[in-house]
């Protein structure tokens, strides 16, 4: 993605994640409601309306994804080598998509626990690949029927959530990444042979 960026792109990219990167790590340190968006700014080096001007809101600076998380995420969905049955290629699929994610997945779930009222930011981030993952379904599908794909995404996604819920972030990122195999395989299980 940087070589087809421009210089101000590259910039802008940077300066987003040195306001991120700032904000993950002071949340960490003091706790979500501890930190305010002056104190990432001023750490950060850039005024308040320029933190204004990359992210809305205190919330979005934890919750956000990097553009590049989401061209790699993209570029995953565009992988035709998983030829595996679909439920097998979906859970490797989510799997590489967690991968994406060791830095700000144990802030996020900190928050989380600190905040449980922004639950729905956290939700909405996962909308915003929804549609990508709901199409890569529907594709894999022998007649791309809705209320199957509907079904198939809700359950892998219902998977993932209960993975990261059970994941404690002080344990290793690798037992996250097992757990969401586990939850999917055993989701997976009761899919496997769908009533006709």
């Amino acid at each position: 993605m940087n070589s087809v960026m421009g210089l101000r792109e590259r910039k802008k990219l940077a300066a987003w994640r040195t306001i991120r990167s700032t904000a993950l790590r002071l949340i960490s340190e003091r706790g979500f409601d501890a930190v305010s968006v002056e104190d990432i700014a001023a750490e950060a080096g850039v005024s308040r309306t320029t933190f204004f001007s990359y992210f809305p809101s205190k919330e979005a600076v934890a919750f956000d994804l990097d553009p590049e998380e989401l061209a790699q995420w993209r570029a995953l969905l565009e992988d035709d080598s998983r030829d595996a049955p679909l439920w097998e290629a979906l859970t490797d699929l989510v799997v590489d998509m967690a991968k994406l994610l060791p830095e700000w997945l144990p802030v996020q779930k900190r928050v989380l626990e600190q905040c449980p009222w922004l639950v729905h930011t956290a939700r909405g981030t996962c909308d915003s690949f929804a549609p990508d993952l709901k199409a890569w379904i529907a594709r894999r599908l022998p007649d791309g029927d809705d209320l199957r794909t509907t079904l198939v995404f809700n359950t892998a996604m219902a998977a993932f959530i209960t993975a990261v819920e059970a994941w404690e972030p002080d344990d290793s990122f690798d037992q996250l990444l097992d757990t969401v195999r586990d939850c999917l395989r055993w989701a997976g299980a009761g899919l496997a042979h769908p009533v006709s």
